[in-house]
């Protein structure tokens, strides 16, 4: 018996098909940056640094988890290749940051070019409103590796920040007031837990009283961006360190961006939780405890500022038809 690598579960044309079919739509996030496109070894991105003053390069690494899962149940794919990119954006921008360029890494045990279709037009939507250049990838058939249907999907954004303009948790002082932002729903985190409560296709297409939608369509909400609302806020106000919420909760995260020996005190009941958290809570018999340490429970961002700014801050964010919430202090 003659063995190729097709037989062996590997399908080049079937690559080359789908690289074809994405470049017009990774062009779209171009600029005149980038002096390359797809199909050399690297990727050539010429940085316009001239209007920034000492310039420093932010760069973070990041991934969907297993909300995959959820979108392969469903045969949803429309949505998680932005939530890579929001991820990854909202991760430089809480440091001040903008976004360069994207790079994205796709892997499967068996390629399925339409749904790898629809994973890139959602990369390149959220590189297109995140204003940064999608200027190359990675797509792997790995079919000992990946069984069925599964698949991986991981992203890595550059932004810049001026070295004076850096956010970090140098300025954070006691006292501070705690000024969070609503999440879009659970973003990309938590999705093992409700996978594990919430065990079947048939499940994900319940309706429950609370939700305008089914369940899966509300798990499969897109991770929202803040990269516009943060760089509005640290032009016009003093905004001491801010923290975007992602696994590791509300706490986990904003230790990140505090001095160690500081305090968080954070008031639970300052908001409404989205009727989601609520609904995983219950049907999992989940604790308090750890819906805290695996959820954003509806607070996406938190924005940490000087106690006299917080009233004029929190009326700022409002004009922006942003809905603050004082969550906190630092103590």
């Amino acid at each position: 018996m003659k063995v190729s690598y097709k037989s062996s579960g590997v399908n080049i044309s079937e690559a080359d098909k789908f690289v074809e079919k994405i470049k017009p739509l990774v062009r779209k996030t171009f600029t005149k940056n980038v002096l390359k496109g797809i199909g050399n070894f690297g990727a050539f991105y010429q940085a316009d640094l001239k209007n920034i003053e000492d310039p420093v390069f932010v760069s973070s690494v990041d991934g969907v988890g297993t909300k995959l899962k959820i979108a392969s149940a469903l045969k949803r794919f429309d949505t998680i290749g932005e939530d890579l990119v929001n991820h990854c954006v909202n991760d430089i921008a809480v440091c001040g940051a903008v976004p360069l360029f994207f790079l994205d890494y796709y892997a499967t045990g068996r390629l399925r070019s339409k749904d790898a279709a629809e994973i890139v037009k959602g990369i390149v939507k959220g590189c297109i409103k995140n204003k940064c250049s999608l200027i190359g990838g990675e797509t792997a058939e790995m079919p000992g590796v990946y069984h069925g249907d599964d698949f991986d999907l991981a992203g890595s954004v550059t932004g810049i920040v001026s070295k004076g303009n850096i956010v970090d948790s140098g300025n954070v002082r006691k006292g501070n007031i705690l000024i969070g932002l609503r999440s879009s729903g659970l973003h990309t985190n938590g999705y093992s837990l409700v996978r594990k409560i919430f065990d079947s296709p048939k499940n994900l297409k319940r309706k429950f009283p609370g939700l305008r939608n089914d369940l899966g369509t509300e798990l499969l909400k897109t991770h929202r961006s803040y990269l516009s609302i943060i760089q509005s806020s640290l032009k016009n106000h003093r905004v001491n360190s801010i923290s975007h919420i992602t696994g590791g909760g509300i706490l986990g995260n904003t230790k990140r961006v505090v001095p160690d020996k500081m305090k968080i005190r954070i008031d639970w009941d300052s908001w409404k939780r989205p009727a989601v958290f609520d609904i995983i809570q219950r049907a999992g018999n989940v604790s308090e405890n750890d819906m805290r340490k695996t959820f954003n429970l509806g607070i996406g961002l938190i924005f940490i500022v000087p106690e006299k700014d917080s009233g004029a801050f929190k009326k700022f964010l409002k004009r922006r038809k942003e809905n603050p919430v004082q969550i906190g202090f630092i103590e």
